[in-house]
């Protein structure tokens, strides 16, 4: 299993991971094999990118969490948007007390917090956690596909850094809503294609007190989840916003969801950009270290995450392309590879352990293989 860029994906290939369309429904099943039209329907809904299983790549890439789990919490955050937009219309007519509107609200909140007692103990109970998180996410669905997967990779960096349940509680539930003050930005700022107007990105800085100011009063949101949604986008260097809080100013927790926030941010297919590849979104996080992100928080991520999972085809230093085997806690740059673009003597399989060649480095990503004697 491999995940591939639209452009690459040729018709005949098997998916291999269900894609649901922006309601939770399942659009195409695990195993289907793709058609023209099949990845032309994919394009329409906005995706830039598809898992799919070929002969380079057979060993599955398993999500953290189940996919079951996922499409819930997904389908939870965004119902739980919508409560927002409808709360705040209701605002501004002078019903702020409105019952129906209250209880909708608390009720919602509990259902966040369920789902993060879930995600909690599916990943507690995993004995290591490596996480490869680049996620199939459409266009509609971006901001509550988004809000998961910074949620599963600040426990995974909460779990790194050896955090107490009650605090493990607080980062997850805050990073599920970090971006809720994003329900009243329009939607056509969010979805721009081109660069936004200072007015504009005025506009969407707003959305970290928007979000704060939401989540006063709710009894199922600790006081720590709703400063991460205010301080998510502070800085180290106090370059950040809105306070331009710095170092010890910023809460603990806010840091590791910032880590979380700009690796999937990078990741994803945006309308205004293409998305990062995995390794180059680690090397920024890595080199922005002390400067906008926690140093600890970077040291932790550079632990726990995967930017070449099992069955990446990638290119090395020497000109050799490979898909990737096996990854190593704590050496996930340098995982063990097997040679397809030619064989030893006896016509058989070559390995490489990165962490025992260090003269050899990987270059990036191969998503296209054409004859394997000719590459």
């Amino acid at each position: 299993m491999r995940l591939v860029p639209i452009q690459y994906v040729k018709a005949g290939s098997f998916l291999a991971k269900t894609i649901y369309d922006d309601r939770g429904t399942i659009l195409l099943r695990e195993g289907v094999q793709l058609t023209e039209n099949y990845i032309k329907r994919v394009v329409q809904l906005g995706m830039f990118s598809m898992y799919i299983n070929d002969e380079y790549s057979e060993k599955n890439v398993e999500d953290i969490i189940k996919p079951e789990l996922r499409q819930k919490a997904v389908r939870t955050i965004k119902d739980t948007f919508y409560s927002f937009e409808k709360f705040n219309l209701n605002a501004t007519k002078n019903n702020v007390q409105d019952k129906k509107y209250i209880t909708e609200k608390q009720n919602y909140f509990k259902a966040i917090g369920d789902i993060v007692k879930e995600i909690m103990e599916e990943m507690l109970c995993k004995k290591t956690v490596l996480i490869n998180i680049v996620d199939i996410k459409s266009m509609d669905n971006y901001t509550y596909q988004h809000c998961v997967n910074v949620a599963v990779l600040s426990l995974a960096l909460g779990i790194q850094l050896q955090l107490d349940k009650k605090k493990l509680y607080d980062l997850c539930l805050g990073a599920l809503i970090h971006d809720i003050g994003k329900a009243l930005v329009p939607e056509e700022i969010l979805k721009k294609n081109n660069k936004l107007t200072e007015e504009e990105t005025s506009i969407v800085r707003e959305h970290t007190k928007r979000g704060y100011d939401f989540l006063k009063g709710s009894i199922d949101i600790s006081a720590t989840a709703r400063i991460i949604a205010l301080e998510h986008h502070e800085r180290e260097d106090g370059k950040g916003y809105p306070d331009m809080r710095k170092d010890d100013e910023i809460n603990e927790l806010a840091k590791i969801v910032a880590v979380a926030d700009v690796y999937d941010a990078l990741t994803s297919d945006r309308p205004y950009r293409k998305a990062m590849s995995p390794n180059d979104a680690v090397e920024y996080i890595m080199a922005n270290g002390q400067t906008q992100f926690s140093y600890d928080v970077v040291k932790a991520f550079s632990k726990c995450i995967v930017p070449y999972p099992e069955g990446t085809i990638v290119r090395l230093s020497n000109g050799e392309i490979a898909v990737v085997e096996e990854v190593y806690p704590n050496f996930v740059l340098r995982p063990k590879v097997k040679i397809i673009n030619k064989k030893n003597a006896k016509d058989e399989a070559i390995y490489r352990d990165l962490r025992n060649e260090l003269e050899i480095v990987i270059n990036g990503l191969q998503y296209e293989v054409t004859d394997e004697k000719s590459l």
